[in-house]
């Protein structure tokens, strides 16, 4: 069936439609990561977001249960090259288009993604609408003006706090949207996880007596969580405090820096981000859209983009704070630089290396 992406400055690519046919709204962002489309599936930091693959092939080794980021895909539709119908890997349990359909995924196959992609670049991100149909330019304006996006985080964290037992430190766990790899790179390193709600307040966070409070990565403009930044405030000099992607734009603010929002974002499991004090350059997963672009007072850059220059770490001079913009949890991407969750834990002390 014939399928269209329509863009708010009127641009139409036009493809075959796939997956879950209903018509979808979204903004429409790109990723570079040549593997890894299951992750990007279902990482929740995709939520309302029409996601456009820049590899070609997308589905040849389908869909196993094991390998996702949350329990169901998060993304509003899913644009590829070409999707594959006949995937060849022997832990494949489902086709892409057979998930789509189970997890309500419109999806759109057959364009020209390297156009799009340069389009998104040049012009910057913008909001989209996958349709099967023919709808007027006023129709489709008012459904691209409708979309809001601003309360991404509540639609993605943990309705309750849950514990996942363990002998090494106490971590509590931020979620705004964390990815399970997150929770699985805690688990390796024997630590106890108390996973709270985004909007948990201050008080019952020190109540649970955490040796790290972390700050999961999540979607959205970080700007629309000033609950979640004055929460953060009451924690600063209490417990340490590390963070991933949301959870670093959060802490700056909290801190009293700023944030902005990117022309087309960082999203694939290729970018090169040098650590300052090694002066060693590592290949890094990411997926934001959002940056700190002002560093607050009595922090260090650790890590900066090497394709642009953003910040993409940062470190207090005298308390225990620690965060980073990229995914060194990986899933999609290399885990060259998974050595940070050590670096984590030890913001409280003593070291406490995977064991």
């Amino acid at each position: 069936m014939e399928g269209k992406l329509i863009l708010e400055n009127g641009e139409v690519f036009t493809g075959r439609a796939f997956g879950y046919m209903k018509e979808t709204v979204g903004e429409v962002v790109f990723n570079t990561g040549m593997t890894g489309y299951q992750e990007v599936l279902t990482d929740p930091s995709y939520y309302g977001q029409i996601v456009v693959m820049t590899y070609p092939l997308i589905g040849n080794y389908g869909i196993n249960l094991e390998d996702g980021e949350s329990v169901s895909s998060k993304v509003r539709g899913f644009v590829v090259r070409e999707a594959c119908y006949y995937p060849g890997n022997f832990r494949c349990e489902l086709t892409l288009e057979d998930y789509l359909k189970n997890n309500k995924i419109m999806a759109l196959e057959g364009i020209d993604t390297r156009a799009l992609t340069k389009l998104l670049r040049n012009n910057g991100t913008m909001r989209g609408i996958i349709t099967t149909g023919s709808p007027t330019e006023e129709e489709v304006q008012s459904r691209l003006k409708a979309f809001d996006n601003s309360k991404a985080v509540m639609e993605v964290t943990t309705s309750k706090s849950y514990t996942i037992p363990g002998k090494g430190k106490h971590v509590v766990l931020m979620d705004f949207g964390a990815k399970e790899n997150i929770i699985r790179s805690f688990k390796k390193r024997g630590c106890k996880i108390t996973v709270v709600p985004a909007y948990t307040k201050a008080e019952e966070i020190l109540a649970l007596n955490p040796e790290l409070v972390f700050l999961s990565n999540g979607p959205g403009n970080p700007e629309d969580l000033g609950e979640a930044v004055q929460n953060l405030k009451a924690l600063v000099d209490k417990k340490p405090i590390g963070g991933i992607c949301l959870g670093h734009q959060l802490m700056a603010l909290a801190l009293g820096g700023e944030t902005s929002k990117l022309k087309f974002g960082h999203r694939g499991c290729n970018h090169p981000v040098k650590a300052v004090k090694e002066d060693k350059v590592y290949i890094t997963s990411q997926n934001h859209g959002y940056y700190v672009n002002k560093l607050p007072e009595g922090m260090e850059a650790t890590h900066i983009s090497m394709n642009d220059g953003t910040l993409e770490g940062m470190r207090h001079k005298k308390l225990p704070i620690y965060t980073v913009q990229f995914h060194p949890e990986a899933c999609p991407g290399p885990g060259d630089i998974n050595s940070i969750f050590d670096e984590f834990l030890e913001l409280g002390g003593e070291g406490y290396a995977i064991k």
